[in-house]
């Protein structure tokens, strides 16, 4: 398949945000709508404004709209992700700080796939637990003697424990989150042999990257292969909102021992913010502390390894260099 131009992607240089009032009856109604532009700080003021004005118009026509705009893991839902663009790289890429001071890479066409390790427990069943014992008392109190819920718990306790952990010792036997994530992601491999895909492991999961061409992230062809990765669904809904895949390059703070929060505690999105003393005082100390560590390592390359884009070999080279994917640094 030829490559395909990608769509624009959304990464803003400036931002800005509006807030109007207006009386809808007895009420006071103020909205509050954030801007942006690549073009300068007077288009982002004025984008902000007009998105500020529709939302009001909405709101005072019956429409139930949120005054302000939510935010949610990846920033504010329905806005791209507001953060300090630390460089640009041929190809388009752009790096970025985020909101709790790390690198990330944004690339309009060169597919990354983030697949979290799903969350595993096994204590005893809690359900068969509860059911047993309200049982156990229900019986106690129906033929009231204190021995119906005892011997329930005598029994019913041990053999959950012991449930528990022969599934934790199958799960290990198996290999644990990491190796059925490898599963889903060779299974994926195999069904696609023409792709050339490289794999890394992450502090909490694994990052593919495809190599053999570049993608647009509103493809269908994306959302199949994250929905078959498992990829994490609001990385999938990031991209499709900024038009772009994402890649943190460097430790995430706590991780390399950095315990206090960077000012401000959201991504700076002024060049008042950026440059504030302490912050850069934040990020002098955080770059020494994460130059310790690698934000991935890799693990295989998988597919045709002979079918390599040049954009995305350029990217390639870029990411494990930043991330210190192939140095033997711990993971952060």
């Amino acid at each position: 398949m030829e490559n395909r131009p990608a769509s624009p992607m959304i990464v803003p240089a400036y931002w800005a945000e509006a807030r109007l009032q207006s009386r809808a009856g007895k009420r006071r109604v103020t909205v509050r709508r954030f801007g942006w532009s690549d073009e300068g700080q007077a288009a982002a003021e004025a984008h902000a404004q007009a998105r500020a004005q529709a939302a009001l118009d909405r709101i005072l026509a019956g429409e139930t709209l949120p005054r302000r705009e939510r935010r949610s893991n990846y920033g504010v839902h329905g806005v791209p992700i507001r953060e300090q663009i630390v460089a640009r790289h041929p190809d388009g890429a752009i790096v970025t700080r985020n909101s709790y001071g790390a690198r990330c890479l944004n690339s309009p066409d060169v597919l990354f796939a983030d697949i979290d390790f799903a969350p595993r427990r096994f204590g005893p069943p809690t359900a068969v637990v509860a059911i047993a014992m309200a049982l156990g008392l229900a019986a106690g109190v129906w033929f009231q003697h204190w021995i119906w819920p005892l011997g329930t718990a005598v029994v019913v306790l041990p053999l959950a424990i012991w449930l528990g952990e022969r599934a934790r010792r199958r799960h290990m036997h198996e290999g644990g989150a990491e190796a059925r994530a490898l599963q889903r992601v060779e299974a994926f491999s195999t069904a696609h042999p023409d792709w050339h895909l490289r794999v890394y492991r992450s502090p909490g999961g694994l990052r593919a990257m495809a190599l053999h061409r570049t993608f647009d992230p509103l493809d269908a062809e994306v959302a199949a292969c994250f929905q078959a990765l498992g990829t994490d669904p609001l990385y999938a809904m990031l991209c499709k909102a900024q038009r772009c895949f994402r890649a943190r390059l460097t430790a995430k703070p706590w991780r390399a021992g950095v315990r206090r929060r960077i000012r401000p505690p959201v991504a700076a999105w002024s060049p008042e913010q950026a440059n504030r003393p302490d912050r850069l005082a934040w990020i002098d100390r955080y770059e020494r502390a994460a130059s310790r560590f690698a934000a991935c390592r890799f693990l295989r390359a998988l597919g045709d390894t002979t079918r390599i884009d040049p954009v995305a070999d350029r990217i390639r080279a870029l990411h494990d260099e930043e991330t210190g994917a192939l140095t033997a640094r711990p993971l952060a």
